[in-house]
């Protein structure tokens, strides 16, 4: 594949707001921002030829935005803690011009396990792993169904998850925590309006819907995965307007929720890890109104595939889709939750968990509905 078609495809992919880079300028973007040798603590470390295994991450964006991209760090820590491997994380930056000659430089070297992951790049990072079939690659999120023979590959069901979000926030908005109003309303941040991100909004609605069928869901797009400004500002729009919880799916922007609900002392739904813990220890205020996250389990995945690997049982050529039965998504169930959830509420839950595992619930997936549907949904719920 031409380099130029490649660039050219890539600018217009558009995928998760997980999948979207964080903003963070004091990281140093494409440069490696972490080297580490492994510690044979655990495991030996070594690959199926004896020797000390080595697996690099490349970021397509930028560390920092505790969401994605920081949850597949956190499984490099994991494969080099538990595996005893050498890891490495370099941060590619938010200049997609530049990708491919990382990626083209890391495949060259001598690293028995090159990952990285984020649809946005998935057209270049395919390409690249295709041109080494003497190397092996893992996506650990991508869309792609045509996937290199040298590639395992993985993606989410983020709509399960986003259905338990939903269901906690219509469960929260009409009960009794402080600063409920009497609207049975919530609201939800998308960074734009494409099927990637509209898979989270579907799943929340229907989750939300589940509980309360006349609950009205205030929907917004910031149009930017990394602005937290744009995403504190629309947020206090909708809390305004009588969202009693926001849920956002929209990278770094998202971060602005959070702001917004300490300020008006409302609540917000995190994505894509436990965003409550992750402020937990620097800001409680805003922690402690963070009800759950909606969970893609991108560590814990990361480092399975890693150990799949080392085993020797890892399967190439193909994507696996990870949902709630397959433990690749779920929601924070921490000790904030916990407080705020009460026992009614928190069995509510568990059933809606049962049920999904029973596949007795089926949620709708904007990444395979017509666009008109996604409106229908939409439009089901405006206030």
């Amino acid at each position: 594949m031409k380099k130029v078609l490649v660039l050219l495809a890539a600018l217009v992919l558009v995928l998760s707001a997980c999948s979207k880079p964080g903003n963070n300028a004091n990281q140093a973007a494409g440069t490696a921002s972490e080297t580490a040798s492994g510690s044979a603590s655990s495991s030996s470390g070594a690959g199926a030829d004896g020797k000390k295994l080595k697996v690099v991450l490349l970021i397509a964006g930028n560390l920092g935005d505790k969401s994605f991209h920081d949850s597949a760090n956190r499984g490099l820590d994991l494969v080099r803690s538990e595996l005893g491997a050498e890891t490495k994380v370099i941060e590619m930056g938010t200049d997609q011009t530049k990708w491919q000659p990382i990626y083209e430089d890391i495949a060259n070297q001598d690293w028995d396990l090159i990952i990285s992951g984020n649809s946005t790049a998935s057209e270049i990072y395919h390409a690249v792993a295709a041109e080494h079939p003497d190397k092996k690659f893992l996506d650990f999120d991508t869309d792609f169904d045509d996937i290199p023979d040298n590639m395992y590959a993985m993606s989410y069901k983020v709509n399960d998850a986003s259905f338990l979000a939903g269901a906690v926030a219509a469960l929260a908005t009409s009960s009794s925590l402080p600063g409920m109003n009497p609207d049975k309303k919530i609201g939800f941040l998308g960074g734009l309006d494409v099927p990637g991100i509209n898979a989270f909004l579907v799943g929340y609605i229907e989750g939300a819907k589940y509980i309360d069928p006349d609950i009205k869901v205030v929907t917004s797009y910031a149009g930017d995965f990394s602005n937290p400004a744009k995403g504190k500002e629309l947020s206090l729009v909708q809390y305004k307007s009588g969202a009693d919880v926001i849920f956002g799916a929209a990278g770094g922007t998202g971060l602005g929720i959070f702001d917004a609900a300490k300020e008006q002392k409302k609540y917000a739904v995190g994505v894509d890890s436990d965003q409550a813990l992750l402020f937990k220890d620097t800001d409680s205020d805003k922690a402690n109104l963070i009800l759950t996250s909606s969970m893609k389990n991108i560590d814990q995945s990361i480092l399975k595939a890693v150990k799949s690997f080392q085993d020797g049982t890892l399967t190439y050529g193909k994507r696996e889709v990870l949902g709630f039965a397959e433990g690749g998504t779920g929601i924070a169930e921490n000790d904030i939750y916990n407080k705020l959830m009460t026992p009614e509420m928190k069995g509510k839950i568990d059933e809606i968990k049962q049920k999904l595992l029973n596949k007795e619930i089926t949620v709708d997936d904007a990444n395979s509905m017509e666009t008109s549907a996604i409106e229908q949904i939409r439009n089901s719920v405006k206030p």
